[in-house]
């Protein structure tokens, strides 16, 4: 069982501080994605990757060497590690990605959610974490939630390209847990900042090889929107990397359901999209699922803020 946090639970300013800079980095996350929805018709997943990793890391850089954490963020004592947490993050990216372009906004950010419930079967599956009642018991209610929203996508009557889209969100929410499986294991002997480069540096790199399978040349609007989203992606992760260093993880976390509320307004006034009763039913399981597990975790002092701060929302 991972052993209590030692450090002091951040109050007052700080601990505002740090939920003001998780809120504006969950919507510069889903505003990131609502950009590569806008461009799926005409981009490819694996090349959307490419635009989102290869344009964050000059933000990335430039935040490192501003904190004089660059050196720390090019040393590593575990760079296969860093290569199966790239593998794992950007097929979890990838899968993300092509979602976005079969399914609705709103849909895609809750169905997403059901990746840190499956972390909680995962930690007991591979790192041999002790998970009693009362978690268990929240994993099958999330899983409930997750099966409310996609139940619609698979009867007879749906399309093929819904029940695709279901199909790679679901995959894309296991890599996403099993990406933080993986930082789990680099935050014992790793930095967090080295954490986040060498994910945008290994993401960058392996979302080439996609690129025998039909890049296109994007537009000019197009290729303006994904350099945008990869920008924002990176600015975004430097938000959600300080705000652990002003706040808990058990207080900051419940905050990434703010993202269901911000896409199905962008959803709906960007892509028309209107969610349907059965995906909110579900998305509010679902979220009522994570905040349970969240605060039992709190409760019980596990550590997960260095993890959290290595993570981003599509891997």
């Amino acid at each position: 069982m991972t052993e209590p946090d030692p450090r002091p639970v951040p109050t007052g300013g700080s601990a505002l501080t740090g939920i003001s800079l998780k809120l504006v980095s969950v919507v510069m996350f889903v505003v990131m994605a609502s950009l590569i929805k806008a461009t799926s018709d005409v981009v490819p997943p694996g090349e959307a990757v490419f635009f989102r990793s290869f344009f964050a890391m000059p933000v990335i850089v430039v935040w490192l060497a501003a904190r004089r954490q660059l050196r720390s963020g090019l040393k590593t004592s575990n760079p296969l590690g860093h290569l199966w947490r790239g593998l794992i993050g950007v097929t979890a990216m990838g899968c993300t990605f092509a979602g976005l372009g079969l399914l609705p906004l709103p849909e895609v950010t809750a169905i997403g959610f059901a990746a840190p419930i499956l972390t909680v079967l995962f930690g007991a599956l591979l790192l041999g974490e002790r998970v009693r009642a009362f978690r268990m018991s929240a994993v099958v209610v999330g899983l409930v939630g997750v099966c409310v929203i996609i139940w619609p996508r698979l009867t007879l009557d749906a399309s093929t390209a819904a029940a695709l889209g279901v199909a790679v969100v679901l995959l894309s929410a296991v890599f996403r847990a099993l990406a933080q499986i993986q930082i789990r294991r680099l935050v014992a002997d790793e930095d967090t900042a080295a954490i986040v480069f060498y994910f945008s540096l290994t993401s960058t790199l392996l979302s080439l090889l996609t690129m025998p399978f039909g890049w296109a040349w994007p537009p000019i609007e197009a290729a303006a929107l994904l350099v945008l989203a990869g920008l924002l992606g990176g600015v975004a992760q430097i938000f959600l990397t300080a705000a652990y260093r002003f706040g808990e993880a058990g207080l900051l976390a419940p905050f990434d359901y703010a993202a269901m509320l911000v896409s199905i307004v962008i959803g709906y006034a960007v892509f028309d999209e209107v969610p349907t009763r059965a995906m909110l039913i579900g998305a509010t399981i679902v979220i009522a699922s994570g905040v349970a597990i969240i605060l039992r975790e709190r409760q019980l002092g596990l550590k997960r803020g260095r993890g959290r701060a290595g993570m981003t929302p599509q891997g």
